[in-house]
């Protein structure tokens, strides 16, 4: 077994194929095609850390009577076809069975094609290079026969990419794709299911939810301006039809321009949430460590920065959250005991939530606390902390990740945790906005 579930194995993936030659040099980049379901939460993965489309590619297997897990060969949209002859010839199946297990599952798939697209076309893929995703390959029909169909809708190179397949897997599909890529080829191979703790079906809900997710919010129209605060300006971003906004507490002078908040908060843009990047103590101030360490001022600070983005007229009415990192975490928890904030959400990167201590058992907003696994002294000053809260809270520790969250995949782990956390406990409906709950 190598993957809790299909959203870790596309993480995997998405690690092994970042920089990889084998997606070539187009310079649109790539389009992610998934095969549904199994491959979509895979291929969401994927195609969110390549910052690319995220389509379908319905494809049935052909199984074989009594056997339906073993493909004897597979059809796809765009009357696309393979036939295992292999599979056919051992295993005695007959010409008109074949025909009448492939017309069952070409009813399926049309059924399927009209509810996953919902009316709109795939996306072009011509002169494109296109990244067939599933959440593994056995006997490689379903792959054969997606490849096929790109190719035949104008791709110009394919890239077959799966979490997992057997070792003989690319002499099995030669010629199918112009490079492959796997996480894991083991010798010792019999169902892809095997290397899965967690190998549910997906369902058809899912895979709309995520194609919807997908295509919505992935690039999201971000309007960006400031706002004047004691400390200096704030950065103000507002994704269309914003859902709720989080503002970001940093203790130390750099939270408006450090990379790391930047890329957190362009994360929680893709989920509908404004961000608000300010400094809580101006430069001057940063220097003296007494104030970077005195959660009364800098929570202070974040509640009048509260009650300032709450009159401001993109934000007025949207639900709002904390996204505290070291000592701006205490003064989150800090803010949040204030009678007249009442922040919808909390989290805390690396945070220091000891130090608002006094308040921790007021605070009543649900409070995630995330903490670098190599951080030791910080991971049980967390565990502590968290045995004084009162409210909903969770303690998500990344593995191998130190205080400052700067190894590979870390500050992304980090970032997908508090999209969730917040789209949670924020997302609110607006009057003809259908994005709350997708």
């Amino acid at each position: 077994m190598y993957f809790t579930d299909r959203t870790e194995a596309g993480r995997a993936l998405a690690a092994a194929l970042t920089d990889t030659p084998a997606l070539g040099a187009d310079p649109q980049g790539p389009v992610v095609v998934a095969l549904p379901r199994g491959g979509v939460p895979v291929a969401v993965e994927v195609a969110a850390a390549l910052g690319a489309p995220l389509d379908v590619c319905v494809i049935r297997k052909v199984g074989t009577p009594g056997q339906p897990e073993l493909a004897m060969g597979a059809v796809g949209e765009d009357g696309a076809r393979v036939v295992n002859q292999t599979v056919v010839d051992a295993v005695g199946v007959t010409p008109e069975e074949f025909a009448a297990v492939e017309a069952r599952e070409r009813a399926e798939l049309a059924r399927r094609a009209a509810a996953y697209r919902e009316g709109r076309p795939p996306v072009p893929l011509t002169g494109r290079t296109v990244l067939v995703v599933d959440d593994g390959v056995a006997t490689g029909s379903t792959a054969l026969a997606a490849c096929r169909l790109v190719r035949a809708r104008g791709a110009s190179r394919v890239v077959l990419a799966v979490p997992v397949a057997p070792h003989d897997w690319t002499s099995r599909l030669s010629g199918a794709a112009d490079a492959f890529v796997a996480v894991h080829t083991p010798s010792r191979f019999m169902a892809v299911g095997e290397f899965y703790r967690d190998f549910r079906q997906v369902e058809d809900g899912e895979v709309l939810a995520a194609l919807a997710r997908a295509g919505r919010l992935r690039h999201p129209e971000v309007d960006t301006h400031e706002l004047a605060f004691p400390t200096g300006p704030a950065a103000i971003a507002v994704p269309e039809h914003a859902v709720g906004v989080v503002l970001f507490a940093h203790g130390s002078g750099s939270g408006r321009g450090s990379p790391r908040n930047l890329r957190v908060a362009e994360r929680l843009h893709r989920e509908g949430l404004a961000t608000v990047l300010f400094d809580l103590l101006t430069p001057y101030e940063a220097e003296d460590r007494w104030k970077v360490f005195d959660p009364g001022l800098l929570g202070g600070r974040l509640a009048e920065a509260t009650r300032t983005v709450r009159h401001h007229p993109p934000l007025t009415g949207l639900p709002f959250g904390y996204f505290g990192a070291s000592t701006g975490a205490a003064a989150a928890l800090w803010a949040a005991a204030e009678p007249d904030t009442a922040p919808g959400a909390i989290v805390s990167r690396g945070g220091r939530p000891d130090l608002a201590q006094a308040r921790l058992p007021l605070v009543s907003a649900p409070t995630l606390l995330i903490v670098g696994g190599a951080d030791g002294e910080v991971v049980e000053l967390n565990r502590q902390a968290r045995s004084e809260l009162r409210c909903e809270s969770a303690l998500q520790i990344v593995p191998g990740a130190g205080h400052l969250f700067e190894e590979p995949g870390a500050l992304e782990t980090v970032a997908d945790l508090a999209a969730q956390w917040f789209a949670r406990h924020l997302a609110v409906r607006r009057p003809g906005d259908d994005r709350a709950g997708r």
